[in-house]
């Protein structure tokens, strides 16, 4: 059995040159000693010699400043509905707060970041999102990667807020798993890894022994057709394969309740793709997703 020490020093060595990225919300943003062990380990991963960049949510922020500010909170069959006042809020909330205490941890301990939105240099182009209408809410049209490869070339991690710019000029909320999976598709990722308040998927929610350690997309599918992922778990896990269907290498979503579980994550991962037997798995690693079984067998 490979003790973690080993599973982290070996991670550290096949990290080089590899790029990571991380959708960071649930516990682990708003715990502080969770979020430190996030911090701690996105740090050992670029000193290894990884890209990683980093995207993130942030709807209690937006409902907490909603309240300060007297914008009445609204939702449409469980979905928020985004207004001009609730938009002004989402680029308040998400580009200024969220997205600056993110940059300040990193750059407090040595790491040269870049906090930026999906406004800044267009990296998320979009449209209004029709069917639901949700207002000042988009749906992805385009990743422009240019300004994110610009800045891992130079050594500087790109912090992204998930606020796009439509083709009519306008700011939109855009979903942050939906957004984390297809920048990590247009960069090709090595590594996609969604940051979550779960074990991973799960066939029976009241068994966490029930864990599903890797599946493709058509059985991730096959699952949200049958119930037995549903709610708030839908668009994450929708993220999930569509990032491995449009170009990322791997993909998968961990529990970040569990302290230091990215490396762990990342680590163990590594090892299975080597073939390594591995102790604890199902702890740490979550779920992954990979590209369909009939396509990889042909």
């Amino acid at each position: 059995m490979m003790n973690k020490e080993k599973q982290i020093e070996n991670l550290i060595e096949d990290l080089d040159g590899k790029i990571i990225v991380v959708k960071y919300g649930g516990a682990a943003m708003k715990s502080s000693a969770l979020r430190n062990c996030v911090i701690k380990d996105i740090i050992t991963l670029r000193e290894s010699g990884a890209d990683v960049v980093i995207v993130h949510g942030g709807g209690p922020e937006i409902t907490a400043l909603q309240q300060q500010l007297n914008i009445e909170t609204r939702f449409v069959d469980g979905l928020r509905y985004t207004d001009i006042q609730t938009i002004d809020a989402a680029i308040m909330a998400l580009c200024g707060k969220v997205n600056k205490e993110i940059v300040r941890l990193l750059e407090k301990d040595g790491q040269r970041a870049a906090g930026l939105s999906g406004i800044d240099g267009s990296i998320i182009c979009c449209r209004k999102q029709k069917d639901p209408d949700l207002g000042y809410v988009g749906e992805i049209t385009k990743i422009r990667k240019e300004l994110l490869l610009i800045l891992l070339i130079g050594g500087i991690m790109p912090v992204i807020s998930t606020v796009g710019i439509g083709d009519d000029g306008l700011a939109y909320n855009i979903n942050a798993d939906t957004a984390a999976g297809r920048i990590a598709a247009a960069l090709g990722a090595d590594y996609f890894i969604t940051i979550s308040d779960v074990p991973g998927v799960l066939q029976d929610v009241n068994d966490a022994r029930s864990l599903i350690i890797e599946m493709d997309e058509d059985e991730a599918e096959g699952l949200i057709e049958s119930g037995v992922i549903s709610g708030g778990m839908i668009p994450k896990i929708r993220g999930i394969t569509d990032a491995v269907g449009r170009g990322a290498k791997s993909a998968s979503i961990i529990d970040g309740r569990v302290p230091h579980s990215l490396l762990f994550a990342l680590s163990e991962r590594v090892a299975s793709e080597r073939g390594d037997a591995l102790g604890g798995r199902a702890k740490f690693v979550g779920t992954t997703i990979i590209g369909r079984k009939r396509e990889q067998d042909e």
